[in-house]
């Protein structure tokens, strides 16, 4: 596991960590989770490396009723995200 990661952010590269604030902003063309996810507010649970050595954020959304359960990391309430698909939220709680 990853402790931070890099992102595009509105005035340069942010680093992000898990605990980070973020909006979700999915590629074109995902699947209907990434439709349904687009432009939520979500918190960096954890940053997970793939064997091919790509970072992949894993959100819990803000808004969502069993948060509580994917921050135990439980499947239907943790997502993943590249990093090009978030904007930090700086300065925001």
């Amino acid at each position: 596991m990853l402790d931070h990661v890099r992102v595009a952010g509105p005035v340069g590269e942010i680093e992000v960590r898990q605990g980070d604030r973020i909006r979700l902003k999915p590629r074109a063309g995902g699947d209907v989770f990434d439709l349904a996810l687009a432009g939520r507010v979500a918190i960096v649970e954890a940053i997970e490396q793939d064997y091919e050595g790509q970072a992949h954020l894993a959100v819990v959304v803000d808004d969502d009723p069993g948060r509580d359960l994917g921050m135990l990391r439980q499947p239907g309430h943790r997502f993943f995200f590249a990093p090009e698909e978030v904007e930090p939220l700086s300065g925001e709680s």
